[in-house]
């Protein structure tokens, strides 16, 4: 190879580096995006069954915390 070929195979290299390190960069931007919002969500999802339990009262207990059945 010559200098000129070695030469224009390091620069499409590095272009395709260069492209790759922006498409890194970008799905990157849009995982910390999606994290915050699962993490927006859950507390959300957590809020609302607070203010169901608190608005609708039930006299069941959830199942974590009946009491097991009397063995005959």
């Amino acid at each position: 190879m010559t200098d000129t070929e070695v030469t224009a195979r390091i620069d499409t290299l590095e272009t395709r580096l260069m492209h790759l390190e922006a498409a890194l960069d970008e799905l990157t931007r849009t995982l910390l995006k999606q994290e915050q919002l699962a993490a927006q969500q859950a507390e959300t999802i957590k809020w609302l069954e607070t203010r169901i339990r608190t608005l609708a009262p039930t006299h069941l207990a959830r199942p974590e915390e009946e009491t097991p059945p009397p063995h005959y």
